[in-house]
């Protein structure tokens, strides 16, 4: 296997969510409305202008994060705080404090960044998308 990436789906609101994470990581972002796609004129117009498709790349053309929205009738796929974390692994303390109070801004913190037994930092909190993230820095 080559690599792993996570793909989100958002109810509408991926555009937003991404130009947020683009804040917190840099990266460059690519991204497709329905209504740029060949056979997509069936869906329902509310739909058109939402994303398809968004990639950010995170740390290198390796490592992308992806998602799209989720089209009219398919809201009740989407589970809010479900059984999953993305985690992160700053490559020092000071990248991992930046990320920390960026992304967890406005959302829901369950353990806040502080040293544990097993690293010099850690932290697991949920965005104010509810996309959920562990912080993992120096193994101890």
């Amino acid at each position: 296997m080559k690599t792993i990436n996570p793909y989100l789906i958002f109810n509408g609101n991926a555009e937003e969510a991404f130009e947020f994470y683009q804040s917190v990581f840099g990266g460059e972002v690519f991204k497709m409305r329905f209504n740029e796609m060949p056979g997509t004129s069936e869906m329902p117009e509310q739909d058109q202008n939402k994303l398809a498709h968004v990639a950010l790349e995170i740390a290198g053309k390796d490592q992308i994060l992806m998602a799209s929205d989720a089209g009219t009738g398919h809201e009740a796929n989407i589970q809010k705080n479900g059984n999953y974390y993305l985690s992160l692994e700053p490559e020092s303390s000071e990248e991992a404090e930046k990320i920390y109070s960026k992304l967890s801004e406005g959302g829901k913190v369950f353990m806040p960044l502080d040293e544990t037994d097993w690293a010099e930092k850690f932290a697991m909190f949920a965005d104010k998308f509810g996309i959920q993230w562990m912080i993992n820095y120096g193994d101890k």
